[in-house]
């Protein structure tokens, strides 16, 4: 499914992407188009594009094609995805201890168009750090 979604190739495009847009959450995914973990994001990711695009951007990184923020973000993980508004960095606190990105492949589209909403409200209202409507620090126990 990543091929329904835009890719950035260079670090300076990642960086404008970021920068240039204004009203709406830039969501990047960082990962491989062939990883399991990231073809399954892909789908939740390409699935509910249609219904936050008023709000919120995806663009897919590959991480070994643009190397440049494997280190600033800790990019060690097969899957990750990020928020950012406004050229900042938005965390979300998801109990599991790491606020700074999802690092797994989500499972309902509904639960992502959710943290998208609660991430593009609490932006908006100058907040660097927003709860997740889901407690996922039980995410194994089912």
């Amino acid at each position: 499914m990543s091929y329904l979604l835009p890719h950035l190739h260079k670090g300076f495009a990642v960086d404008q992407a970021i920068l240039s847009e204004e009203d709406r959450v830039v969501i990047m995914r960082f990962g491989h188009d062939w990883d399991q973990t990231c073809m399954q994001m892909d789908e939740i990711l390409s699935g509910s594009a249609d219904q936050i695009k008023n709000f919120a951007v995806i663009y897919l990184i590959d991480v070994s094609e643009v190397p440049d923020f494997n280190t600033m973000y800790e990019l060690y993980d097969p899957c990750t995805v990020m928020f950012f508004f406004r050229n900042k960095h938005i965390m979300i606190d998801l109990g599991t201890g790491n606020n700074n990105k999802i690092n797994w492949a989500m499972s309902d589209k509904q639960e992502f168009i959710d943290i998208v909403e609660v991430v593009y409200r609490g932006a908006r209202k100058g907040r660097g750090l927003v709860v997740s409507p889901k407690d996922y620090s039980t995410k194994y126990r089912y």
